[in-house]
Order: structure tokens, then sequence, then C-alpha cells
């Protein structure tokens, strides 16, 4: 009669231990922060075992919601089919498909775990290129037309993506491999802090969500101060930027990310009234006709010299901010295989490129502030 009733008990025990576990991961661990202030693309969710990515905007106007489970291991959701993908933390390895990527995998210390990305040409980072040198992260092709075969035999534990809309055939590829495929909007937030704030997403598949509230913090203090210290310039230059791409001139909206850093550092950015957050694109007498007697010209597209934007167009010169040698850009910061430090850097590292902003529009306010991310062009 004894083994009839171990069997009953342990039968019993499982049960009981199994309904205790569906309790558990249905509760709401509500201790738990996930303090997005800034960000207006992405939730994070916190539960007993698992946790919640919502992405609210994988691309500009997309309808649909993400939402991925993060689960510890150990733990089983009780209905997976809520999700668009689930991923076992933390993960051991990772490939991502943007440089404004590669920052936040240094920040949180788990850059080592980057095994493959497409174009490696393009990354920057001194750090991350060792790395590439030493043959340790592999080339993925071109991000547009990843090598699907290369990506599935590295078997990441994710994989992080981008999409200018919901057609990817590559992640629909690899999703049927088994590999979890994880869209990241990071490039659709419209502020400075908003951005940098997306260092939470990629700590909360490395449990570093502690050293990513931190991190942040610090960028967003060192932001607010910068601004502040803005406020205090005794004059507000006026801006131009863009330049002309054949025969249009583009330039960023006024609610977009490139104006607000000159809005913070308490510039006149002449077409800040624009409603749109992403390029306003004008003809050429509309701009010489407002900018011709802008004191600063901030970001005059990938002219690396005044001699190449008078080269390129000789209305360049009718410029005030050219004849006064006041044009700025960031096209010669570069990595030693070519990529764009800006691009990759600045959407994490706000308050830099605030400052250097500050520096440009007014320098007596940052004395001893060495301009990181823009030069002045010679």
């Amino acid at each position: 009669m004894q083994k009839p009733i171990y069997i009953l008990s342990f039968l019993f025990l499982f049960i009981s231990c199994k309904k205790q576990q569906e309790e558990n991961i249905t509760e709401e661990n509500t201790n738990k922060d996930s303090k997005i202030q800034y960000a207006k693309g992405f939730e994070i969710t916190y539960y007993n075992g698992y946790k919640v990515i919502t992405l609210k905007n994988a691309w500009p106007g997309a309808e649909k919601v993400f939402k991925y489970a993060l689960v510890e291991k150990g733990t089983v959701l009780a209905s997976p089919e809520d999700y668009d993908d689930i991923v076992t933390i933390p993960i051991k390895n990772i490939v991502v498909t943007s440089t404004t990527h590669i920052p936040s995998l240094e920040m949180l210390e788990v850059d080592e775990s980057l095994i493959g990305f497409p174009n490696l040409d393009y990354i920057s980072s001194k750090k991350t290129r060792e790395r590439i040198n030493k043959g340790l992260i592999k080339e993925l092709g071109k991000n547009e037309d990843i090598n699907t075969e290369s990506l599935i035999e590295l078997s990441p534990d994710a994989v992080i993506g981008f999409a200018v809309d919901g057609n990817n055939k590559t992640f629909n590829t690899l999703k049927k491999t088994g590999i979890p495929v994880i869209y990241n909007g990071d490039w659709t937030e419209t502020t400075p802090l908003g951005k940098a704030e997306w260092i939470k997403f990629f700590a909360a598949f490395y449990n570093k969500e502690d050293l990513a509230n931190d991190l942040f913090s610090d960028i967003k203090t060192a932001y607010l101060n910068a601004k502040e210290l803005a406020l205090k310039a005794k004059s507000t230059p006026t801006v131009l930027s863009g330049a002309m791409y054949k025969d249009i001139w583009y330039l960023p909206q006024g609610k977009s990310w490139a104006a607000q850093f000159i809005a913070d550092a308490n510039g006149d950015y002449l077409w800040s009234e624009s409603k749109g957050t992403g390029s306003h694109s004008l003809n050429l007498e509309s701009v010489l006709e407002k900018g011709e007697h802008a004191q600063i010209w901030i970001g005059p597209s990938y002219y690396t010299s005044l001699k190449q934007l008078k080269e390129a167009h000789p209305v360049y010169e009718q410029f005030d901010a050219f004849k006064n040698d006041e044009v700025y850009s960031f096209t010669n910061k570069v990595g030693e295989t070519g990529g764009l430090l800006y691009f990759e850097l600045a959407p994490n590292r706000p308050d830099i490129v605030l400052k250097d902003i500050i520096k440009i529009l007014h320098p007596e306010l940052l004395p001893n502030h060495k301009l990181y991310f823009f030069d002045q062009l010679k």
C-alpha cells in the first residue's frame, strides 16, 4: 500500500507546485520599477520569474504593438502564444544591427557578448573594433540583406533588429529557426533623453537594470545641468542647418531630435516653428531668404570643409555663417574604417552633444570644454 500512497503524494505535490508556479508567473511584481521617464517607444513590466517589454513604436507610424517576454531559466510562461517572441535571460551572446546599439553594450559592460553585426566598417568604437580585428565579431553582410546562413550558424540568444516597416524577410526567416528577433525603436524617439533611455531596453536582457538606471541618471543630470547653464547666455544666436542634395535643401524639422539640441542650448533655430519630427525639404530660395544672415551653421550634411561646400555649390558662400567661418559639423570624427562617431554614440550621450552645441553658441559658458563630436570647418 505504501507505493500507491507514495505515488499519489508525489502527484499531489507536483500538481500543487505547478499550480503555485502558474500563480507566481501571473502575479505582477510591483516592487520592481522600470523607471522609464523620457522614452515613449517602450515599457518594461516585471513579474515573478519574467519581464515583458512592450514596444509601441517599432517604426514611424507602426500600428502593431510588440510584446516580448524575457524569461528567467526555470520559469514556464502560462500563455507563450501572447508574445511576439520569448528570450531566456540573462543572455550570453547577441547580434545587434545598428551602431547605436554598440554604446549601450559597452556602457553596460556586456560588449563581449556581441558576436555578429551587419557591415562592421560602420562601427567606430575603438573597444569594439579591437574585438572585430581579433575575429571575435562576425561580418553579417548589409542590414538590408543580412547573411541569414551566417547568422543562423552563430545561433545567438537574441537578435536586436530595426525596421522602417514590418516587411523584413530576413527576420521572418530567423524566427522560423527559433532564434528570437526583437525590434528596437530607439531611432524613432524625438527627444535627446528619450533616445538615451533605451540603454534600459538592453539592460533588461542582461538583468543589468540597476546599472542602467545609474548610468542614465548621470546622463540626465549632466544634460539638464547643461541646459540650465545655457539659459544664462546673454544672447540667442540664430542657427541654420542642413544642406542641399541635388536641388533640395534638407534640414531638421522643428520638433526633431537635432532641433531640440539647439533649443536646449539656447539657440534660435530658424525653422523651429515647423511641426514635424523628421527632415524638412525646401527649395534653395526659401532657405537663402530665411537663413542668409544666420549666425551659426550646424550640420551642413556630409561636407568636411568649407572648400568642399564652395565647390559643391557657390551659393553657400552667400551665407553669413560661411563668410564668418561659423560652420560646424560632426563629419570629421570617424572611426578607423570610416564610421561616423556621431551616429554611433550621440544618441547615448546627449549630454556631450548638448555641451558641444553650447560651446559653439555660447563659448564663454564652457571655456574648458573641448568639442567632442563637432569640428569647426576650415
